[in-house]
């Protein structure tokens, strides 16, 4: 039986690592002179593998879009089962305190080469530098017309990521493709009062879109194009397809220390009850930095020279809502092209998830990004891929 994989990334070698047999003849096409790129360059050039989140039920609640169809994926195949399969082939994993996963070396290039090296074991042809051009169903078969050659196949795989070529040939072969926005990006903000603050990080904030449900928290970071860091980037995942409605220009409304008004205002006013006599900006308070202390009291015209004993009332509420409502105005996003996830693709009503196969072409099969399917960050993106590549794998194995 001749399978041709399409994508030489994550979804599309773990499946083919898990092809041996010698009824099957496996054929992956990649489109770049090498393979797994986006393996490579994950978690700054150390791959994270996968999540800790051993439970189907709660891990699902990670992705945005695919969480009902991923249950019982994750129900066959999930974080642990990707931990084993790796440490079996001589490439232990290890996690960290917020439970990502990593491999013990710290080096993504083991896990490309495990890869790599599983598919090279159950001789599958791995053709690169060759882009597959169109896929055309002819009866029981499929013809694929690649930059170099046509092939006949008959089952085929698309596992070719977010790829605008991809997701036109599918949908001349009847399937429906959901527009793919931006999943998983920056907030662009040119405000003078976070010019001077790139690498200021927040630990406890909250950011809300303004007149908008959408609202997360968590780590917040200052970065010289505006704000970053897990709390505005799982906020984008949520709100990708909302925030692409509103052109990316909104206004956020940011708590830095994840105090209610009330509470940050009772503390403001303990504070300056027991130190009347200190400088207010001799220390910075509520675990924020010195730097930002400093600026935050200058936004709101607090002298950092003067006694806490000086500071009015209605100086102190302004603090206060400096702290916990404070608003920015975002002007557009920046995406990493290289770790660039979209929320869209081929549309999930369509894909039997028992099998990952088309419900509409028979022998047709899909796994990871080419699929409406996302994550936020911390690994759940390639969990999707390889547990998606498992079923394909399975299904082709005892077909």
């Amino acid at each position: 039986m001749k399978i041709a994989i399409i994508g030489g990334g994550a979804a599309g070698f773990f499946l083919g690592a898990q092809l041996a047999s010698p009824f099957l003849d496996v054929h992956i096409f990649e489109k770049a002179s090498t393979p797994l790129q986006k393996v490579k360059i994950s978690g700054g050039g150390r791959c994270n593998v996968t999540n800790a989140c051993f439970d189907p039920n709660i891990l699902v609640d990670f992705y945005p879009r695919g969480n009902k169809e991923l249950k019982s994926v994750f129900g066959r195949f999930q974080p642990g089962d990707t931990m084993g399969w790796f440490a079996d082939r001589g490439v232990p994993l290890k996690i960290q305190e917020d439970m990502r996963v990593f491999p013990v070396s710290d080096n993504s290039a083991d896990i490309v080469e495990c890869l790599i090296k599983e598919n090279q074991k159950n001789n599958v042809h791995i053709h690169l530098n060759e882009a597959v051009k169109r896929v055309i169903q002819s009866g029981h078969e499929f013809e694929i017309i690649t930059s170099k050659d046509l092939y006949l196949f008959d089952k085929v795989v698309f596992a070719s990521g977010a790829s605008k070529q991809a997701w036109q040939m599918i949908e001349k072969l009847g399937h429906r493709i959901i527009e793919p926005v931006p999943s998983l990006f920056t907030f662009n903000c040119k405000d003078s009062r976070i010019k001077d603050l790139p690498g200021t990080t927040f630990p406890h904030a909250e950011v809300k879109v303004k007149d908008h449900a959408l609202e997360n928290s968590g780590s917040l970071l200052i970065t010289h194009w505006g704000f970053s860091g897990p709390a505005v980037l799982v906020l984008s995942a949520w709100g990708a397809r909302a925030l692409a409605d509103l052109k990316y220009k909104f206004t956020i409304q940011i708590n830095f220390i994840g105090y209610h008004i009330d509470t940050a205002l009772d503390a403001l006013n303990e504070l300056k009850k027991k130190n009347q006599n200190q400088k207010v900006g001799k220390y910075a308070h509520f675990d924020l930095t010195k730097r930002f202390w400093t600026s935050v009291l200058n936004d709101v015209k607090i002298d950092p020279e003067a006694n806490w004993q000086e500071v009015s009332a209605k100086k102190l509420m302004h603090l206060a809502t400096a702290l916990t409502q404070a608003e920015f105005d975002i002007h557009g996003k920046s995406t990493f092209k290289d770790e660039f996830v979209t929320a869209g693709g081929v549309d999930l009503k369509e894909i039997d998830f028992k099998t990952m196969e088309s419900k509409l072409i028979p022998n047709l099969y899909f796994a990871g990004e080419i699929l409406n399917i996302d994550a936020v960050t911390g690994g759940f993106n390639f969990q999707a891929c390889w547990s998606e590549g498992f079923i394909i794998a399975e299904v082709l194995k005892n077909t």
